[in-house]
């Protein structure tokens, strides 16, 4: 692989919105899950319910984190609640996994949801048997992207070089941290909620609209063209 991703040996890719498009609108589920938690937990309606999340979501960066801060939620209650959705949304994309699997090296995931729910996606899109590991937010101690504690331990403990790994994210303001650890970074820009939120590009080294598409771009063997 010419430069300069020849010296890339792990590959590492968010979850949601990343693996799966946004069009699938899983996280309308989630939202929705979340929404009635807030209501049930603040006994308020759905139009504060949604502001305080939406709010939590951009200061902290997940609802969950700003839940754990200011109302002391606890986090597996949380995390069982709102992941406790249908996944026929869902398709098996044979191209996505064909670039997966072209990729010299480790594929790994790097989430802010956790792993239970992770392996659920993965075996959805018929690419569970692809990756290697996983960094959730019970490895990271609930600490969500982009805070650098859960990139350090994410470094940790999927045992990574920094400097020889790829993160594949449709968040631009998760990159940062990523390109301050010196890895390579890409922006999937799908159209996510908030995927431009602090968006720089100085700390983006590919920007790309469509996954499969990026996978299938790279140079032979791992490209079709």
């Amino acid at each position: 692989m010419p430069a300069p991703l020849d010296h890339i040996d792990c590959w590492i890719f968010d979850l949601d919105n990343t693996l799966y498009p946004p069009s699938a609108k899983l996280f309308d589920l989630i939202d929705a899950r979340m929404g009635a938690f807030i209501m049930r937990l603040l006994n308020v309606d759905a139009v504060e319910a949604r502001r305080v999340q939406k709010q939590y979501f951009h200061d902290h960066g997940t609802t969950m984190a700003g839940l754990m801060r200011h109302h002391n939620v606890d986090p597996e209650t949380f995390l069982v609640d709102v992941h406790d959705i249908a996944l026929d949304r869902l398709t098996v994309d044979a191209r996505l996994r064909a670039g997966l699997a072209r990729l010299p090296g480790r594929r790994l995931i790097f989430t802010n949801a956790d792993a239970d729910y992770s392996a659920r996606v993965l075996e959805a899109r018929g690419i569970a048997d692809l990756f290697d590991g996983i960094c959730d937010i019970r490895i990271t101690r609930y600490t969500p992207k982009p805070d650098p504690a859960a990139y350090a331990a994410m470094v940790a403990h999927l045992e990574i070089d920094p400097a020889k790994s790829l993160f594949v994210e449709d968040m631009a303001r998760n990159l940062t941290p990523a390109k301050a650890l010196g890895m390579t970074t890409v922006w999937l820009d799908n159209g996510s909620e908030s995927g431009h939120r602090d968006h720089l590009p100085d700390q983006v080294d590919f920007h790309v609209n469509d996954i499969a598409d990026w996978l299938d771009s790279l140079p032979l063997p791992w490209g079709i063209s």
